[in-house]
């Protein structure tokens, strides 16, 4: 049975390709603001004219237009990682991009999919000593999901040789499906870097670094010495990436600046990589198209800010596993407004963990009340309160943790 998805900050549709290639998914709806992105993604959805809405999405109501006329049984969101990047400025939600995640929640809470998929960077996690993610956390629950994250490699769970951690959060309005869920498993990378990157193939003469166009060549000379890796001028000096995969693709790569992944072709030449090869970085489809009239500035910053879609579909496919083996119902959120909740959190180190909403009551003395039952009873374990102090010490030291958290 197909799954309607509705997606936000689609950018180039990789995440929404990704669940495509799972199934049963199809994309109804299509939020990105940014003009080049909309421009790519126009050109590889044919129904792109029906589905994308071109506005930012603080002025997107989910009851009016195309949004408010689908019904979501996905919700998918890439919201931008710049906020919360170790190559951004650090603000987390203090910086202005970081209200998005709250308009996003704000269109959840009113379109209530069964399920919610959400991608970052895997900074998230640790920044600003953990809050950030918890604020997103708690929020998630606090609505009613049931979640589970975890940061996955891309040459760990995608087999495509780029070392790209991200986090990925799956919240379910059901705990049945929520208890069936489980990220993929690893897989051995068995895909050479010659699979997507032409280190025999002559390019455009742009993408060479030569002696009279880059001041810094006899560095790029001295160092790099092998066509069987990836190299990176960062700046002041270059680091080879002795992994056998390609570094972390950044928005900025290939602009002449820092993170520039370079590679010594068969011939003996120093390059770029060329907007395709840094698309093959991340596992789109050899069918998809790059516009021929978009700047190469435009597909580099696109490709560095996507998704890795082998690892989104390995995802998707555990999504609609669990989705369809309990034909979970299509249930509305609980009211949760203005009460207080109960959350149960276990953390498995710094990068993986689920978290889930255990009751809700209207006061204090209630939430008192349902914990010194449970406790008498069994029917709830006996586990620490977590106050703010107590869990930015438990990202600190790292390990394993069970909590209760009262929010509301």
């Amino acid at each position: 049975m197909s799954k309607n998805v509705i997606s936000f900050f689609a950018g180039v549709g990789g995440i929404d390709i990704g669940f495509s290639q799972a199934g049963d998914f199809e994309t109804v709806y299509a939020n990105e603001f940014d003009k080049n992105a909309q421009h790519t993604f126009e050109t590889n959805f044919k129904n792109a004219d029906v589905i994308l809405d071109r506005r930012d999405i603080r002025t997107v109501e989910p009851t009016e237009g195309r949004l408010g006329e689908v019904h979501a049984d996905v919700l998918l969101a890439g919201f931008p990682c710049q906020p919360f990047s170790i190559a951004g400025y650090r603000k987390g939600l203090d910086d202005e991009r970081g209200d998005l995640f709250f308009e996003t929640l704000r269109i959840i809470k009113e379109k209530q999919p069964k399920v919610v998929f959400l991608e970052n960077v895997k900074n998230l996690v640790t920044h600003d000593h953990g809050n950030t993610f918890k604020v997103i956390r708690e929020f998630l629950v606090h609505a009613g999901y049931y979640i589970k994250w975890k940061v996955l490699n891309a040459k760990e769970y995608g087999n495509i040789p780029q070392n790209r951690e991200r986090i990925y959060v799956v919240g379910f309005k059901d705990r049945e499906t929520f208890e069936r869920f489980e990220f993929p498993d690893k897989i051995p990378l068995t895909k050479p870097l010659d699979a997507i990157i032409s280190f025999g193939e002559k390019v455009e003469d742009k993408y060479y670094y030569t002696a009279d166009k880059q001041t810094f060549y006899p560095e790029l000379e001295k160092e790099i010495t092998s066509s069987d890796t990836v190299y990176q001028w960062r700046r002041q000096y270059v680091r080879e990436n002795k992994s056998g995969v390609v570094p972390t693709l950044t928005a900025n790569m290939g602009t002449g600046g820092h993170n520039v992944p370079l590679i010594k072709t068969a011939d003996g030449k120093i390059r770029k990589l060329t907007p395709r090869e840094t698309f093959n970085a991340q596992g789109y489809p050899e069918n998809y198209e790059l516009p021929a009239d978009a700047s190469n500035g435009a597909l580099y910053k696109q490709a560095g800010n996507s998704v890795v879609i082998p690892v989104i579909k390995r995802i998707a496919t555990k999504i609609n596993e669990a989705v369809d083996e309990v034909d979970a119902l299509d249930l509305p959120l609980p009211e949760t407004e203005g009460k207080l909740a109960l959350l149960y959190t276990k953390m498995l180190g710094r990068m993986e963990g689920a978290s889930y909403p255990v009751a809700f009551f209207d006061e204090q003395e209630e939430l008192v009340d349902f914990v010194k039952k449970g406790h008498a009873d069994g029917s709830l374990p006996m586990l620490e309160f977590f106050g703010n102090e107590e869990f930015f010490e438990a990202i600190r030291k790292g390990g394993n943790y069970e909590f209760f958290t009262e929010i509301g």
